[in-house]
């Protein structure tokens, strides 16, 4: 039995070992593709870094406007309670 699971091993080694080689070219193809899909990710990661900072100025655009649109509208209000407290004034007279 210990024997047989010796002989089967070495065979299951030896097919491994026999399968698992490739040639040069083989190799040469895996090495161009990996290169290949490395170049894809730095050019994605590039995108999408460019799209990040894009997305940061129009963030801070949109923070900009509404600090402004904020301001417009405490102005109004004032600019309101200033009129109502006039019109007060005028109608008490």
């Amino acid at each position: 039995m210990k024997n047989t699971l010796i002989k089967a091993s070495i065979l299951i080694l030896a097919l491994a070992t026999l399968g698992g080689c490739a040639t040069r070219p083989e190799l040469a193809k895996v090495r161009a593709l990996a290169e290949s899909a490395q170049s894809a990710a730095d050019s994605a990661s590039s995108q999408a870094d460019s799209a990040m900072a894009t997305a940061n100025k129009a963030m801070d655009a949109a923070n900009s406007a509404q600090s402004a649109a904020d301001a417009a509208a405490a102005c109004c209000d004032a600019n309101t309670s200033r009129l109502d407290r006039m019109f007060e004034k005028a109608m008490q007279k």
